[in-house]
């Protein structure tokens, strides 16, 4: 029986990989003529930082993914204060992740962390993700699936410098209603996304997808075939944003950062944001256009280890 759930949740995993592994392929592979418009926003130069990478041996074969720290400091010379670091958070990972990040929080004046939930919430130690949602169903099983530790177990959110910066439940939901989306109209669009720019006849790893369910360590060859399509999640996640933004990531930045805008003002100096990497790319923009912050320096965390572990 614990054969038959492992297998039935990694089955699902594998659908969550199959369709971000078609959009990233199509991304990169679309090369299709472009309306005047379309062209010249595709070659428009992108400004910005990586949030995440994998890494590779000399035979090309995975090593890890990572996750960056990236600082940020005045542009303005005459200015020392505030700095910022993005620290973009891997909801599933190793725990020796989450126990450099627990020691790194307590460097800071300040922690801002994403978390929808009402105003004020205390996280106590070794939470679990609650409900039926399928983000919290889909991040369960992938702890189960890849061996891995789910970010609220892990997170020592109890700390007095650990500060809620998210909307509300409620505030989210009006938010999505005011798009006109909802999280399933958000997960079709990229699939829409997907299909829309894929071509018939194209290869999706089946065939690696069913030796990694089959191979002697199955969660290190799915955490593998998975890597490779978080390594550049932003891609395909700008299909849910669309040219508005959306709810999800823009709307709930943006409180984020009206929190940071109040921590500063309160006298906060150096200070840690904490949010999931697809964020990191809006909020860096914002921290540059809206705050006069620019990057100085990156430093990167093994969030997944994929060494063999007969090879180490």
């Amino acid at each position: 029986m614990p054969y038959r759930k492992t297998l039935v949740a990694a089955v699902v995993l594998a659908l969550a990989v199959l369709i971000v592994s078609a959009a990233e392929r199509a991304k990169k592979r679309d090369a299709a003529p472009q309306a005047p418009a379309q062209a010249e926003k595709a070659k428009k130069p992108e400004r910005g930082q990586q949030f995440m990478r994998l890494t590779r041996d000399a035979r090309r074969r995975p090593l890890a993914l990572e996750a960056a720290v990236v600082t940020y400091v005045p542009q303005d010379c005459g200015q020392t204060s505030p700095t910022v670091d993005l620290v973009a958070a891997v909801h599933v990972a190793e725990r020796s992740y989450y126990e450099q990040l627990n020691e790194q929080f307590s460097k800071y004046d300040i922690v801002l962390y994403e978390l929808v939930a009402p105003e004020g919430t205390r996280i106590p130690k070794g939470a679990r993700p609650a409900g039926k949602h399928p983000i919290a169903v889909l991040q369960t099983l992938m702890t189960t699936v890849l061996s891995l530790q789910f970010q609220l177990e892990c997170i020592d959110y109890t700390k007095p410098n650990l500060v809620h910066a998210d909307m509300s439940p409620q505030q989210l939901s009006e938010a999505m209603q005011k798009r006109g989306e909802s999280f399933w109209t958000l997960f079709w669009r990229m699939v829409a996304y997907s299909l829309a720019k894929q071509g018939y006849g194209d290869d999706i790893d089946t065939a690696r997808l069913v030796a990694a369910l089959f191979d002697r360590d199955r969660s290190l060859a799915l955490k593998r075939l998975m890597a490779e399509q978080f390594q550049d999640m932003e891609g395909s996640l700008g299909a849910i944003e669309g040219p508005k933004g959306s709810a999800l990531i823009t709307d709930r930045n943006k409180v984020a950062l009206e929190v940071l805008r109040k921590q500063i003002a309160a006298g906060k100096k150096k200070i840690a944001v904490f949010y999931g990497a697809a964020h990191m790319p809006d909020i860096e923009r914002r921290l540059h256009d809206d705050f006069g912050l620019v990057p100085v320096a990156t430093r990167w965390l093994v969030a997944w280890d994929l060494k063999d572990k007969g090879k180490r």
